[in-house]
């Protein structure tokens, strides 16, 4: 679902026009990533929490060359789902990521 799918879907299940569920939409992203900025977390019980997390200098690969680099640290958003979140998908028939193994 993108941005345009959410704003449509969230107009139609509060019942309101298109116009008003995008404010809401960009107000929400508004104070979320003020929030962040700040070093505060949001949290929303049982949905979930955002915050910001130190990530680790590390070493990667360029895609097109497959030259070894270095990646620096860098602070990033990341998303815990809560409880609500979480329950209703785990005995979903949601297709199950397959993890893949570094040694192939």
């Amino acid at each position: 679902m993108n941005k345009t799918e959410l704003i449509e879907a969230i107009a139609e299940r509060a019942d309101v026009p298109k116009s008003e569920a995008q404010k809401h939409v960009d107000a929400f992203e508004e104070v979320v990533t003020g929030a962040l900025k700040s070093g505060d977390e949001v949290q929303i019980t049982g949905f979930g929490k955002v915050y910001v997390r130190e990530q680790k200098a590390r070493e990667g690969r360029n895609p097109q060359t497959g030259e070894k680099m270095r990646i620096p640290a860098q602070t990033v958003p990341t998303f815990s789902a809560g409880n609500s979140l979480r329950n209703p998908l785990k005995d979903s028939d949601l297709p199950r990521r397959l993890s893949v193994s570094a040694s192939g």
